[in-house]
């Protein structure tokens, strides 16, 4: 595998003086934060006062100005980072950069349509690596973090074919169950930790992502969608919210927002 250095674009945007060592400060990690879902995110936690690190593996310019703005709209430091969270030593090294984390959200994600049998080892272990392994390298590095407060969260970005599977996304939804599975599994090792573990499993949400579709195949996902509409990426960032604010006693749930579609 190439080697995939992280970068930190600049030294942090807002920087605040150091908080006393009992006051816990609120600070989240947010994947593929400069488009869609992950930037919804860091604008709704930009918006709650938390100290934010973004990343996303090549939207530098994107990445580098919704930093800046979120610091300079909600005065919170904000430390933008190129990775890509597929490449362990990448995410290493980004963790680097991180002193202490109360909030892990696991969005970084790729897609890939096609038929299983055209598409090539290389395809399928790059997809793997993004959507799936990722979590493994972030966790691990954020849990012991989580662990000195006896307290944290983790929030995994999932799809609704992790639990119904699609046609043409084999390895997408084969990667999205492995998400799900790693969620409760996460969840049942981590709660005597006091550390949540929840995922949402997303329906189509109006992103990048679907721009592959044509306008005629799109008006055809919609009229299955009892709801007759796609979902919002802001959606998808105030149930975050709603996850992050919700008991202690919420873990180990993958929770559907898809507008009745796949329920």
């Amino acid at each position: 595998m190439k080697k995939q250095d992280s970068k930190t674009i600049t030294a942090p945007y807002g920087n605040r003086p150091a908080a006393a060592p009992d006051s816990a400060p609120r600070s989240a990690l947010v994947t593929g934060a400069s488009r869609g879902i992950g930037r919804a995110i860091a604008e709704a936690l930009a918006e709650e006062g938390y100290r934010l690190y973004l990343t996303c593996r090549r939207s530098e310019k994107e990445l580098t100005e919704l930093s800046y703005r979120l610091s300079e709209t909600y005065n919170v430091a904000c430390t933008p980072i190129i990775a890509d969270m597929g490449n362990m030593q990448a995410v290493n090294e980004a963790f680097s950069q991180i002193d202490d984390l109360t909030l892990l959200v696991n969005n970084a994600g790729v897609s890939h349509i096609g038929l299983l049998h055209e598409m090539t080892a290389e395809e399928w272990q790059s997809l793997m690596d993004v959507n799936l392994n990722a979590l493994f390298y972030t966790c691990r590095l954020a849990i012991p973090m989580m662990l000195k407060h006896h307290a944290g969260q983790i929030v995994n970005i999932s799809s609704v074919w992790g639990n119904a599977g699609a046609s043409m996304e084999v390895a997408y939804a084969a990667s999205k169950g492995g998400v799900n599975a790693f969620t409760k599994a996460l969840a049942k090792e981590l709660a005597p930790s006091g550390i949540q573990v929840n995922a949402i499993a997303c329906g189509v949400i109006d992103t990048d992502m679907n721009r592959c579709f044509s306008e005629e195949e799109m008006s055809a996902l919609r009229a299955e969608i009892p709801a007759d509409r796609f979902g919002q990426p802001s959606e998808v960032a105030e149930l975050l919210l709603s996850i992050v604010n919700a008991p202690s006693y919420l873990t180990g749930q993958v929770i559907t927002l898809d507008g009745a579609w796949q329920t």
